[in-house]
C-alpha cells in the first residue's frame, strides 16, 4: 500500500498528498476498520496481476447522496499503461449497478491526468463539468473534472 499512497506520481493526480510508512498503515487500518461497519458507506478493491497476488492499485466506491457512488482509483506508476485502471474501473461499475443498485456513479479526475481522462471516457462516462478548486493537495488548490454515469448508460463487462 505504501508504495502506492506513498509515491508522489501517483498521489500527485489522487486527492490527499504523499504519506509515509506509518500513515500508509493508518489508512489501511481505517480501510479495513470501515469495511466491518454495516451499513457499508465505501468499497475497495485490491488491484493485482492475473496470476499474481502483488498489489499494484486499488480501486473504491464511496457511497454519496442517495444510490449514487463516488469511484477513485489509484495503480503504481511502474505498472500503468496496462489496463489494471480500466479493468478496475469496470469491475466497480459492474459492483455497482449490479449487487449494490446504484443509480450513478461519479469520477473526478485532475485535468492534468491524461491517463485517468481517457479511462474513465473510455468506459462510457459524461463529463459534467469542472469542480473549481475542488482538492487542497500538493500545497495548492487543484480543479476537477467531474463525470458520471448512470445504470441505463452501463452495459455490464464481459469479463
Amino acid at each position: 500500500m505504501c508504495s502506492l499512497v506513498g509515491d508522489d506520481r501517483v498521489t500527485r493526480h489522487l486527492s490527499f498528498d504523499s504519506r509515509d510508512r506509518d500513515q500508509a498503515r493508518e489508512l489501511l487500518a481505517g480501510i479495513l476498520e470501515r469495511a466491518k461497519q454495516q451499513p457499508r458507506t465505501e468499497y475497495y478493491l485490491a488491484v493485482t496481476p492475473k496470476d499474481d497476488d502483488q498489489l499494484v492499485g486499488f480501486a473504491r466506491l464511496a457511497f454519496a447522496g442517495v444510490q449514487s457512488a463516488q469511484l477513485g482509483y489509484a495503480i503504481a506508476h511502474d505498472q500503468q499503461r496496462r489496463g489494471y485502471a480500466t479493468d478496475a474501473v469496470r469491475t466497480m461499475l459492474d459492483f455497482a449497478f449490479g449487487p449494490l443498485g446504484r443509480h450513478r456513479v461519479s469520477a473526478a479526475i485532475g485535468p492534468e491526468n491524461v491517463a485517468s481522462l481517457a479511462v474513465i471516457e473510455r468506459v462510457g462516462f459524461t463529463r459534467e463539468g469542472v469542480l473549481r478548486h475542488h482538492v487542497f493537495t500538493n500545497g495548492a488548490w487543484r480543479d476537477s473534472v467531474l463525470f458520471s454515469i448512470l445504470v441505463d448508460e452501463w452495459a455490464p463487462h464481459a469479463g
